[in-house]
């Protein structure tokens, strides 16, 4: 175990599933098995090496965790199982940094997954007070009550207010959704890589004005996981520190009295947003200005706009300037904010979206991404989920470099994997999964019939 002392963390290992339409084709052991497979040989680490699991979900049933884990092996660690609305991947993430910063382990497997209903979000708890109950109160006191999805109401009416403040037009939240969409052409997890004109956004069905269907994150299934490792375990494997990722700078924050100040904008997180992203600056010793890649908590065209300055990359009431420089696209002033395709685009299954944000953003810091790639040396991350929560997580190399692209043939040759997993999504293999399984604790009874499912589909 690790020694009781302050440690860096790093994000030593990702692996990301496919992003699909929630029709039952793929169930949550499956997906969360391959993303934890990929994470693991991507860290080049066996089970036996994992001393904590974190399992993040939403939509499912207690211990659901454990369902996936004890897949990999029932070597009796502590597996937490958490659910913090959209943030719940990144709130793992959180918890596995603290655990190996205070020196609890050394080595932390998280694992993001969400198997999900078609439609709009609905709560499935029916027969007690909402979470979001006074939230929405408010909401309805004072934008009226619809009929129109609720989550789309919490946004566009904040998307509204921004444009009475700073005389944003509709026509900027369907240019960042257009910009979402065409960056996703390029990235092979997303559940919809198709380029749409501004006009076929702006004529796409009205969900709530001003936003339309291309403007929102449709619901998915999918998995994504992340290994977190800390400054020793990294230390015994130099061959490493060139893919390993410092989490420079974290917070999680939950929302102030702002919260019901009767605006739109802090009512979905414009104020926690604010107070987290200074605090996660301040811990990695940068600023804005900095940040040359960011992937940003976009489930609305509208959330994304507010929050560029809610972020600090723009001046009060100048986001949408921004937007129309095209500074947050390639080739603009930057920084390049979701060139994963974002939520609108790549999907948003919970309890995964945190954990795929984290995958775009150490692909594009290794180099890896090499058909999308950002200029950079610090990414920043941003997971937000209403009721409330906000993780802010701020990325540099461990070597302290610059990221340079890299050929499919050096990735290759410089890691686990037969082919580049940023620009192509394969399903795992029994040899990929036996490679990481555990040698001491494996239960062939526990893996059931998942493996056998994936292999049908190679």
């Amino acid at each position: 175990m690790a020694p009781s002392t302050q440690t860096d963390a790093y994000v030593l290992g990702v692996g990301l599933t496919p992003f699909i339409k929630p029709r039952r084709q793929r169930e949550y052991p499956e997906l969360g098995f391959e993303a934890g497979v990929k994470a693991m040989l991507d860290a080049q680490i066996n089970y036996d090496d994992v001393e904590l699991g974190v399992a993040c979900y939403c939509y499912g049933d207690t211990t659901s965790g454990q369902r996936i884990f004890y897949q990999f092996g029932m070597t009796g660690i502590p597996i937490y199982n958490t659910n913090n609305a959209c943030a719940t991947g990144s709130t793992g993430l959180h918890m596995a940094r603290t655990m190996v910063r205070s020196g609890a382990a050394d080595c932390v497997l998280v694992i993001g997954f969400e198997q999900m209903s078609p439609g709009s979000i609905k709560s499935a708890w029916s027969d007690r007070p909402s979470p979001m109950g006074l939230s929405t109160q408010m909401m309805e006191d004072t934008m009226g009550k619809h009929d129109s999805p609720r989550n789309a109401q919490y946004f566009a009416n904040a998307g509204r207010e921004y444009m009475e403040k700073y005389g944003a037009r509709a026509d900027d939240f369907a240019e960042i959704a257009r910009i979402s969409h065409e960056h996703s052409q390029r990235n092979p997890y997303a559940q919809f890589r198709q380029k749409y004109s501004l006009e076929e956004i702006v004529n796409a069905p009205m969900i709530h004005a001003p936003l339309t269907k291309l403007q929102c994150s449709p619901t998915s299934d999918g998995a994504g996981a992340a290994v977190i490792v800390s400054q020793r375990f990294l230390d015994e494997r130099p061959h490493l520190r060139s893919q390993a990722v410092l989490i420079a700078g974290q917070a999680l924050m939950t929302d102030t009295p702002a919260l019901y100040s009767r605006s739109a904008m802090d009512l979905v997180g414009y104020d926690m947003t604010k107070r987290a992203v200074q605090a996660a600056y301040k811990e990695a010793g940068i600023g804005p200005k900095d940040v040359a890649v960011c992937e940003l908590h976009d489930c609305f065209s509208a959330n994304e706009l507010i929050l560029l300055e809610g972020l600090g990359f723009c001046e009060q009431g100048k986001a949408h300037e921004m937007v129309r420089r095209g500074d947050i696209t390639y080739g603009g002033k930057g920084p390049v904010v979701n060139p994963s395709g974002g939520l609108i685009s790549k999907g948003h299954p919970l309890g995964t979206t945190g954990l795929a944000q984290c995958a775009e953003l150490c692909w594009q810091l290794r180099g890896w991404a090499n058909n999308r790639l950002v200029d950079a040396n610090v990414a920043l991350q941003h997971n937000l989920g209403l009721g409330g929560a906000v993780v802010i997580n701020v990325y540099k190399r461990a070597d302290g470099k610059a990221n340079s692209k890299m050929s499919d043939e050096q990735i290759v040759s410089n890691s686990a994997f037969e082919y580049n997993p940023a620009t192509e999504a394969r399903h795992v293999t029994a040899a990929d999964a036996d490679q990481v399984r555990s040698r001491e604790s494996r239960s062939e009874y526990a893996l059931g019939d998942t493996q056998q499912k994936i292999q049908a589909r190679l």
